[in-house]
Parts: C-alpha cells; structure tokens; sequence
C-alpha cells in the first residue's frame, strides 16, 4: 500500500478588504496571505478498496463525504478514471473555525499529494482550478507563496518581498461562522482601493497594511478578539489583528525571544491555544 505523510500549514491576513457584494451573493475581496508553520498533519494512502474515506476524529470536523478533503480527493478520483480506493487520515493541530484556513488548506494538500500518487499530472494551475471550486482559500495553499489574493481570493499575486516573523496566534477556543460574518458585514456602497506596497523592507512596514474589514463584525459578538489584540501589543507585538473571520488574533515580533515571552504571558492569563509561529 502506497503512503504518503504531508504537512497542511495554517495562513494569516495580513489585510482583508472587502470591497463589494457580488450578484452571486459572494463578495469580491482583497487580501494579503500569509502561511505560517502550524500544520495539520495528512497521510494518504491507496488501498484495494474503491472510493474515498477520511477519518480525522476532531469534534466539529467531520469524517466521510462532509469534509472539504474528502471532496478534493473525490474530484481527482473521479478525473482518474481508476478503480483505486484512497484512505485519508488528518490530525488537526489547526484550531478549527478559528480564520487560519485549515480546512481549505487540507483539501489543497489533499489535491496535491493526490495528484502525485495517481501520476495525474496535473499543472498547479489546473489543481488551483479544481481548488476554487471546493473554497476560495484553497488556490492559495497549492500556490504555495504569499500572496496578493483577489476575486473571491482565486486571483493571486506572489509578494516576493515581505519579510520573514514571527507571530503569536491566539485562539480563544470559540468557534466563528465565516457566514455569519459576512452576513452581518455592513457594506456602504463600494470600497476605496486603498495602494498596498509589493514589497516591505521590515516587520514594522508589513504592520503598516495591517486591516481587516470583517474584524468589527466579529468584536461585535465576542469582546475577547479585541481584548487579546490589547494584550499582544501590550506585551510587545508591533501590530495585532484578527485573522480571516476570526476569532484568532495574531501578534507580529521581529525576533523570536520576544514572541515566546508574550506567548507565556498569554498562556498564563487565560485559557485560551497559544502557539508561536514562524511564517513560511
């Protein structure tokens, strides 16, 4: 039985802009993203026994048809024409619902290291096409770079020069709707393109862009966001911000010393995941 073990690594929003609600009922979006080294864990195997099945066992996921990497399995499966059974097994160490992108980035992985292990051949730009069509995060985890994400957040631009960080992720350990945010999203009219720089010479010119339009919408709800973004300035980030949807705030540092001291901090204030990340 051929196996293979990957790493599905979480992202961050730099910024997020929502500029208009689309006829779709979608809204066009610009962003800045970001991967960061907290991964979920994968491991495809092929098996004798046809179809897909993934187990993952986190409550608030679920296993079998319902989860966003059995599909991506399931579409290339199907593209193959073959007979093969593929067994998929995700340990989530992604909080879940939190704005990181863990579920568009395991079905990236998924698509990715599928192709390889059936011989599909599929260019990146093909896998990105099939990705969109599962989440508008996942073209940006097969593009594998951080990005100027456009669109719906299929329309991406590499950003060579932004600096490597370190950051703080804080969870409260609540789980946000995506939906529900956008739902409650309050558009007036169309959005200002304000100019964001291709390249930031340091961590304190990335800080400089640092938004997020559906951060309002979610300190609404959950005060917290906004009490963990105090904390991380106070304990020395050079800029805080919600990522995604939330309710996950990250914290940017220079140096790593600094983020492992604010992270202890963190970690002792309250009962909430705290991890300290390099971005990729």
């Amino acid at each position: 039985m051929k196996t293979m073990k990957l790493k599905a690594p979480a992202k961050v929003n730099y910024r997020l802009d929502v500029l208009r609600r689309r006829p779709d009922g979608y809204h066009d979006l610009r962003m800045i993203m970001q991967r960061i080294d907290l991964c979920d864990d994968i491991e495809i195997a092929l098996s004798d026994t046809p179809g897909v099945r993934v187990t993952c066992g986190r409550e608030g996921v679920p296993d079998g048809p319902g989860n966003i990497a059995w599909r991506a399995a399931d579409a290339l499966l199907r593209l193959s024409g073959t007979q093969v059974g593929i067994d998929i097994a995700i340990t989530k160490n992604i909080p879940v619902a939190a704005g990181l992108g863990g579920g568009s980035s395991d079905a990236a992985t998924v698509l990715m290291g599928v192709n390889e292990m059936l011989g599909l051949g599929l260019s990146t730009e093909r896998l990105m096409e099939i990705g969109v069509t599962l989440g508008a995060d996942v073209p940006f985890f097969i593009f594998g770079k951080t990005a100027l994400a456009e669109g719906i957040g299929e329309v991406l631009t590499a950003l060579e020069e932004v600096p490597p960080a370190w950051l703080v992720i804080v969870n409260p350990n609540i789980h946000v709707s995506t939906a529900w945010v956008y739902q409650n999203l309050q558009l007036t009219g169309e959005r200002n393109r304000v100019n964001i720089p291709r390249f930031f010479k340091d961590v304190s010119a990335v800080c400089t862009v640092l938004a997020n339009d559906l951060e309002p919408v979610t300190v609404g709800k959950f005060s917290v966001v906004g009490e963990i973004k105090e904390r991380l300035i106070e304990r020395g980030a050079a800029g805080a911000l919600m990522s995604g949807s939330g309710p996950t705030v990250f914290g940017l540092f220079e140096a790593e010393e600094g983020a492992r001291r604010a992270a202890h901090d963190i970690t002792e204030a309250g009962n909430w995941f705290v991890a300290v990340v390099k971005t990729l």
